[in-house]
């Protein structure tokens, strides 16, 4: 039996063991999905190279005050991906669900992809690209609505510029969502964490909330915290999301 099928083993040991699993997801679990992270080939990094401004510098507070029209050229590129669908991983969460064993999914991504899966109790840590407010009166629109605007979209009751309820560098995060993300990673008896790596804070310091001893990593490169883990798996998501799949026919 290889090294990988071993830790599928431990894997699986320890999901049947569990009953109030937590799980903490970044980009990498939307990447199979066709979302590019910051830092791949094709990731955030490298598409801002053609703009005034570095990425972090066009998605700052800063940038949708005084630059609206960059922000939103780039926001609108570069942050939407609207056709892109769900995946095997947001699969499997949904069902561990179903199963009454999840009982959250805290994520760093604004793309929904969770919500879209199925998973009812989502913590969008930074938001959602589809919710968006009239910085004036308070209105709410859809994402069709931002799309449909031609340049900066502004709200048809006031005419006040719209917001995505995104958190941009500069902003604070929602209270509400930091304390309910903090209460379930500490009751957790299993912290699972897909596709992350474990950088951006304050998401990343959710981890440090977890006392028990079935912390999973699984992320195709190393992280600060793999020394701290119960079991780490430096693979592909889906790889090994099929190979949990295989064992338990939830596919």
């Amino acid at each position: 039996m290889t090294d990988f099928e071993n830790k599928i083993n431990l894997l699986k040991n320890m999901i049947a063991n569990s009953n109030n699993i937590v799980a903490l997801t970044g980009a990498g679990i939307s990447v199979p999905s066709g979302i590019p992270d910051f830092r791949s080939a094709d990731g955030l990094y490298i598409t801002s190279k053609g703009y005034s401004y570095s990425a972090e510098e066009l998605l700052s507070h800063t940038c949708f005050i005084n630059a609206t029209d960059e922000f939103y050229e780039f926001y609108k590129n570069n942050m939407i991906y609207k056709n892109a669908t769900f995946n095997k991983a947001h699969s499997y969460l949904k069902k561990l669900e179903d199963a009454g064993k999840l009982k959250a999914v805290i994520t760093q991504n604004i793309d929904g992809l969770h919500t879209l899966a199925g998973s009812k109790n989502v913590l969008e840590f930074h938001g959602s690209i589809y919710r968006n407010t009239c910085t004036g009166c308070g209105k709410k629109y859809d994402l069709d609505y931002v799309l449909a605007s031609k340049g900066i979209p502004r709200c048809s009751v006031c005419g006040n510029i719209i917001k995505p309820d995104v958190v941009l560098y500069e902003e604070g995060l929602d209270e509400q969502t930091v304390t309910k993300s903090i209460q379930a990673v500490c009751s957790a008896d299993m912290l699972l964490v897909i596709g992350t790596s474990l950088k951006v804070y304050p998401a990343a310091g959710l981890v440090d909330y977890y006392r028990g001893n079935r912390l999973v990593l699984i992320n195709k490169d190393a992280t600060g915290y793999d020394k701290s883990a119960d079991l780490v798996l430096n693979e592909d998501i889906i790889k090994v999301v099929d190979k949990l799949a295989e064992k338990d026919n939830l596919f």
